[in-house]
């Protein structure tokens, strides 16, 4: 087969060998033509060597190829290598150098590696492929003509495969497909894929004759001439492209090799037996002198699980059989296959068919079991009986009623009870003591053997030991080591924990030959079952054992929550409330208590999983801690949620170690201070808090020698009658002049203060019986010169008569008021006293305007007191103390002018004057008590 790229040369088509004369050089003019155009002269030679790598015969009437691939079409081994010959045509050598140096190999578009080239000679180029796996169609011949431009010659298409492999394993069988009717098969197996076209034909003969041939498919070929009782050689060809192979010849007789139909028309019939079933059938074999042979299997309906009657039962031609050691009341599944007495191949399963048993009495009764609770005292019992309902291959039909009846024991008083029941429990109400339970099931046939439970008042036998539960194989085991005494059986009983007391149990009853069994309950992952072993004897119950178990375990479901309840300086006590049973997800095997700074690293402490607190030490004060608690089992922790909590500034006590001792330190100090105070009391008095009375309560003594005694028992209103006017003057005294006097004159102002101490009269507070101020005759004589003046204020109380009523009495008085006096009070008229010294300050006098009913002081009276020498402040204080008392101004005036006299003999003139003039009971004493006043202020009385 080529495959080649025909380009035709107009001139050679229409006007035969003159193509030569138009192309070639030798062509009349063509070399004046070809210098015409000498700047196209490459392209047409390329054209034209184009042109003559084919010639056409118009006379044969076919077109020539310039060369050729051999072998023409190639099937090649993939075991085998593959050379090809690309062969040049002779006439194509005279046009543009064609020659086999210039060929070029390609598999399809992909060039082929020169060093696969060998040159043969100059028109035969060839390429050897040792490695056909990288052949592919089309394989193709190309040559280079001028201008380096690539043509192709000729291309063919390569199959590369497999010889066919001997056919293995033939085998055929004789299929019924009626009852007279018979197909051939043969199979084999035809080895490895080939990759290309491969026939199988089976073929067959007797020893002298041969029939047609079968042509296979699919590795298998079928024929309808069947000859029974002969012996048939068999075997297969298989053939292809690269050969031709045949598999071992078999020889056999058909007869041996049949597959019969399966029998049909199953029946089973259960008659009066409730554990047999008959089963009938109609077989389609009918091969004299052959027999068949039958296999019988059956099931019940929902079980997955065949049950095969044994051979050796069914060995013989029949058409029924009875099975036997059914269960009652059941529904049975059954099938049936047979075989030739001489054959190997058995036919296929025949179609089921379905049947019941009869009911039969039950085989056993219930497993029963109790449930004890206490009701007001333990002296009686609610007692609730439970007993399972039969397996079907127990009950043997439908269970109608269950048959209880209750007995009790000495030495209790309880006549045998019985009841009918369709339920599987029982509620009585019973005293506490020992009671023998028999139940029995009963159904259409009969009733069950009685099931009998004994229920001690105390459980006092022996329990089983070593108790331990585990998962294996998607369940919950359970196993014990059997106690030393005979058990009849065990009892079981688990239930779910979970948080509410609504927990359903199960239990199972055991054999007593058992040390080990699974729980038959839809047992859950993830979840806690408590489950407790009672080994039952005949005579009595064993102590229950339990133990806690899960089928599968998990990480918990949520972490535990944290909080504190204790936190001091460096320490904090954290707790957290255990997970309950329906989040544990499995055994707690440890806590971990994570806690950190804010900006700290974590610290993790484990903890035992029976702990629900946990002291956390080396804690920073006053600092922010973060804490959570994970808890773990085998499978996996989870951390519950976070918890912040700050430690305390100070430790428990600390504030009251530095409290307490600061507070009794004030408390001392307090009192030492009170009692400082208390002792200086008058000082601190003197120097804070002066005494300043109200001039509204002010008491004013009388002076007017004319006013008698009795006004002192008067009323406040008739001593101070409306519209009086009170004149207050200043008189200021140099203490240094003053102190330069001769203080003899004072000695006796001292004594006569003694004498009168008595007699004085207070003003405000300080009558004449009260005790005098501090005089002059108290003061140290050391001391005139401390104070440069001083003031001594004074009062001038002017009478007015009712509604501009002439007062009959003129009254003097003294203020006890130590506020200074307002300016406008000021007598600023007043001559300076003595008018000698300008330096010295202006001297105010205490002025008294003295009218009685008929005669009125003078100014000489009044000149006669300014003429008052200055003296210092001590000086003062003398007669500030001094109670004068007399019986009219003039005395007064005198005891005045004398008391500042400083001749000593004038003042003991008037000293003894002033002794002479006593006091009468209807006078009222004149008396005054001059005020000492500091500079800046005014001294406390």
């Amino acid at each position: 087969m080529s495959d080649s790229l025909n380009v035709r040369c107009p001139a050679r088509v229409w006007r035969g060998r003159r193509w030569s004369e138009a192309c070639g050089s030798s062509a009349p003019g063509g070399e004046t033509w070809f210098k015409m155009f000498s700047k196209w002269s490459w392209l047409l030679q390329a054209v034209c060597t184009l042109l003559s790598i084919y010639s056409f015969g118009v006379s044969d009437g076919y077109a020539q190829s310039c060369g050729y691939i051999t072998p023409e079409s190639a099937v090649v081994s993939l075991e085998s290598s593959f050379t090809a010959y690309c062969i040049l045509s002779d006439y194509c050598l005279d046009y543009g150098n064609l020659r086999a140096d210039k060929v070029i190999w390609r598999i399809q578009t992909k060039v082929v590696p020169k060093e696969h080239y060998s040159i043969i000679n100059e028109t035969v180029s060839r390429v050897t492929f040792n490695d056909t796996s990288i052949l592919a169609s089309p394989l193709t011949c190309n040559i280079l003509v001028a201008g380096s431009i690539e043509q192709n010659i000729y291309g063919i298409q390569v199959a590369l495969g497999f010889s066919p492999d001997k056919p293995e394993n033939l085998s055929c069988i004789v299929h019924q497909t009626g009852r007279k009717t018979y197909s051939q098969t043969c199979t084999w197996e035809p080895g490895r894929y080939t990759f290309l076209d491969t026939n199988y034909t089976l073929k067959s003969r007797w020893p002298n004759e041969e029939f047609p041939d079968c042509l296979g498919a699919n590795n298998s070929c079928t024929s309808t001439v069947v000859v029974f009782f002969v012996d048939l050689e068999v075997w297969v060809e298989a053939k292809n492209a690269l050969g031709v192979v045949e598999s071992d010849r078999i020889v056999f007789d058909p007869i041996k090799h049949v597959k019969p139909l399966p029998p049909s028309n199953l029946s089973l019939n259960s008659g009066e037996f409730p554990r047999v079933l008959k089963l009938s059938w109609e077989n389609l074999f009918h091969e004299a002198p052959l027999e068949l042979r039958f296999q019988i299997r059956y099931k019940i309906i929902d079980s997955i699980n065949w049950i095969q009657v044994p051979l050796e039962d069914t060995a013989t031609h029949r058409d029924s059989f009875f099975i036997q050691d059914l269960r009652p009341n059941t529904k049975y599944v059954f099938q049936l296959r047979c075989v030739t007495s001489w054959g190997e191949h058995w036919s296929d399963w025949s179609k089921e068919v379905v049947g019941f048993t009869a009911e039969d009495k039950p085989t056993k009764g219930p497993d029963l079991w109790r449930k004890i609770s206490p009701v007001h005292s333990p002296e009686n019992w609610t007692l609730v009986l439970i007993w399972k309902e039969l397996n079907p291959s127990e009950a043997n039909g439908i269970i109608l009623k269950y048959d209880v009846s209750i007995l009790g024991k000495p030495p209790l008083h309880f006549q045998q009870q019985f009841y009918s029941l369709n339920t599987t429990q029982l509620t009585l109400n019973v005293e506490n003591g020992t009671y023998e339970v028999r139940i029995k099931a009963s159904n259409s046939v009969g009733e069950s053997p009685a099931s009998v439970l004994l229920i001690p008042a105390t459980n006092s036998r022996a329990p089983v030991k070593n108790l331990t539960a585990f998962p294996k194989d998607g369940k919950l085991w359970v196993e014990w080591t059997v106690p030393k005494t005979d058990v009849n059986r065990y009892i079981i009983e688990w239930y779910e924990e979970c948080d509410n007391l609504t927990c359903a149990s199960e239990w199972q009853q055991e054999s007593g030959m058992k040390n080990r069994t699974f729980l038959r309950g839809g047992i859950k992952p993830r979840k806690s079952y408590k489950i407790s072993v009672y080994p039952l004897y005949s005579n009595g119950q064993g102590e229950e054992r339990s133990i806690q178990a899960y089928l599968e375990e998990d990480a918990p479901a949520i972490g535990p929550t944290v909080r504190t309840a204790k936190v001091g300086k460096t320490d904090a006590l954290i707790e957290w409330e255990p997970l309950s049973v329906e989040e544990q997800n499995g055994f707690i095997k440890y806590y971990n208590i994570i806690y950190r700074t804010a900006t700290g690293n974590e610290t993790v402490v484990f903890v035992d999983p029976s702990k629900t607190e946990y002291p956390l030490s080396s804690l920073s004060s006053d600092t922010l801690y973060m804490v959570q608690v994970a808890a773990y089992t085998k499978n996996g922790g989870k951390r519950g949620p976070a918890f912040t909590f700050t430690t305390k500034k100070f430790a428990e006590g600390e504030i009251e170690a530095i409290v307490v001792p600061v507070c009794l330190a004030i408390l001392l100090f307090t009192l030492l201070g009170v009692l400082f105070c208390f002792n200086k009391r008058d000082s601190i008095k003197k120097h804070i808090w002066p005494n300043v009375p109200d001039p509204s309560k002010s008491v004013i003594a009388q002076w007017s020698p004319q006013t008698p005694s009795k006004h002192f028992h008067h009323s406040k209103d008739q001593i101070y009658p409306e519209g009086s006017f009170t004149d207050v003057s200043v008189v200021e005294i140099d203490k240094k002049s003053f102190s330069e006097q001769d203080p003899k004159p004072f000695d006796l102002l001292r004594k006569e203060k003694n004498a009168s101490e008595g007699h004085s009269s207070g003003i405000g507070g300080s009558s004449c019986m009260s005790s005098p101020r501090q005089s002059v005759s108290d003061s140290d004589e050391g001391e005139p010169a401390q104070n440069t003046s001083s003031t001594v204020q004074y009062s001038t109380v002017v009478p007015n008569g009712y509604r501009d009523q002439i007062p009959s009495v003129q009254v003097f008085s003294r203020s006890e008021s130590t506020q200074p006096l307002l300016d406008s009070e000021e007598r600023l008229e007043d001559p300076p006293v003595l008018g000698s010294d300008n330096s010295t300050p202006r001297h105010r006098y205490f002025k008294q305007n003295c009218n009685n009913d008929d005669t009125v002081m003078d100014e000489p009276h009044l000149d006669g007191a300014k003429q008052i020498s200055p003296i210092n402040e001590e000086d003062a204080a003398g007669p500030q103390t001094l109670q004068m008392c007399s019986s009219g101004p003039d005395e007064h005036e005198v005891a005045l002018a004398g008391a500042f006299h400083p001749s000593p003999k004038g003042l003991a003139a008037e000293f003894e004057t002033m002794r002479t003039n006593a006091v009468t009971e209807d006078e009222v004493p004149k008396c005054y008590l001059p005020q000492t006043v500091k500079q800046g202020g005014y001294m406390p009385q």
